[in-house]
């Protein structure tokens, strides 16, 4: 009798250890749980300022600029390339620059590895890479995707369609490539303009590896516009449980419209509204929210007016959208530069905007 009293003390012993690890165990999950929660609004909260990346006609380079408020932009390097194309680029030149923070707070950006300009400055012969009349205006076959921990260090990989993937041997054109994460899938997707030879531009996507320097996944489709025309320079926005892609069709002049969907890469609704009221033709929409509040500022690359500027529009709601109109015309400004080409606005840490500025004797 004693030795069974002693056993049933035993596992009410052992029970117990085991019972209390469980809660330990359960309690520093839901510790980790909160903390990622926490980390997560701290980013949030701790974000001060804007980074802008555009590229100019005139040199095919990566230029960038820093703003407060989102609405006023300083060029950090006087106007001139922070990264000159001729450096990074298989056609000496780069154009449509997009930026992207990862979720484990690295930097992305992709550019249009094209040079359209390339024989009046004497770097090449023709016109552009290959033959016109069969692979259209701007041809070209691939992207510059570069990554960053701190904005000024850069990894950088030339990457071709062609010589990602066999049976694109064809392709046309690949412009405007722009970064987002996959939540569901786990994966960085880069989202593009794509065609075949001289025909119609689409817009299509591909999987990236972390170290962003290689397709995964071969094009698809991202979204079918309902006419007979091309359609290019999608932006993705994930606005609560939707995802807004803004994009340009060239149906009739060149302007703004939206697609939504509850998924990042198909299902995209199309909608017959144009969102922009330019009489110009625009295009390369790009989005992004105005820190601590409720509003976010699309903007837009009017290319159909000389010289070049960017318009901009607001909205809360993403139905409604108010015009701002365009650099130096109104609310936003750009103090010491012109004439800048589609451009993309992400935002920054205080210390992050001020390591920047410093790198580049900027006074931020």
């Amino acid at each position: 009798m004693r030795n069974w009293i002693r056993f049933c003390m035993f596992l009410m012993f052992i029970f117990g250890i085991v019972s209390c690890k469980q809660t330990a165990s359960e309690n520093k999950a839901e510790i980790n749980s909160e903390e990622n929660s926490d980390t997560k609004k701290q980013v949030q909260d701790k974000m001060a300022a804007y980074l802008m990346v555009y590229f100019k006609d005139n040199d095919h380079s990566l230029h960038m600029a820093l703003s407060k408020d989102g609405k006023s932009f300083t060029d950090i390097n006087e106007g001139k390339a922070v990264i000159a194309g001729d450096t990074i680029a298989e056609q000496k030149g780069i154009r449509d620059p997009h930026i992207y923070r990862g979720p484990e707070g690295n930097f992305y950006l992709a550019m249009t590895d094209l040079h359209i300009f390339a024989k009046l400055d004497g770097l090449r012969e023709t016109e552009w890479q290959r033959e016109g009349e069969k692979y259209g205006w701007g041809n070209n076959r691939g992207f510059v995707l570069m990554k960053s921990k701190d904005l000024i260090h850069w990894s950088k990989a030339n990457v071709r369609l062609d010589q990602s993937f066999d049976g694109f041997d064809e392709v046309g054109a690949a412009w405007a490539p722009e970064t987002i994460f996959d939540k569901k899938a786990g994966k960085f997707m880069l989202y593009y303009t794509m065609r075949t030879g001289n025909e119609r531009n689409q817009m299509y996507y591909s999987y990236v590896n972390k170290e962003f320097d290689s397709l995964l996944s071969p094009p698809q489709l991202i979204f079918d516009y309902p006419k007979e025309v091309s359609y290019i320079d999608a932006d993705i926005s994930e606005i609560g449980d939707k995802f807004h892609m803004f994009y340009t069709p060239h149906d009739g002049t060149p302007g703004i419209k939206q697609a939504v969907s509850s998924e990042i890469n198909k299902g995209y609704q199309y909608q017959e509204k144009w969102i922009d009221e330019e009489p110009q033709a625009s295009e390369a929409p790009n989005v992004w929210k105005i820190i601590g509040e409720d509003k976010w500022i699309l903007m837009y690359d009017i290319y159909g007016i000389q010289p070049h500027n960017f318009g901009f529009l607001e909205t809360t709601d993403f139905e409604n959208f108010k015009n701002l109109g365009h650099f130096n015309e109104g609310v936003m400004k750009a103090t010491n530069f012109s004439s800048p080409k589609h451009g993309a606005v992400i935002h920054l840490s205080q210390k992050e905007a001020e390591k920047l500025a410093d790198h580049w004797n900027f006074d931020f």
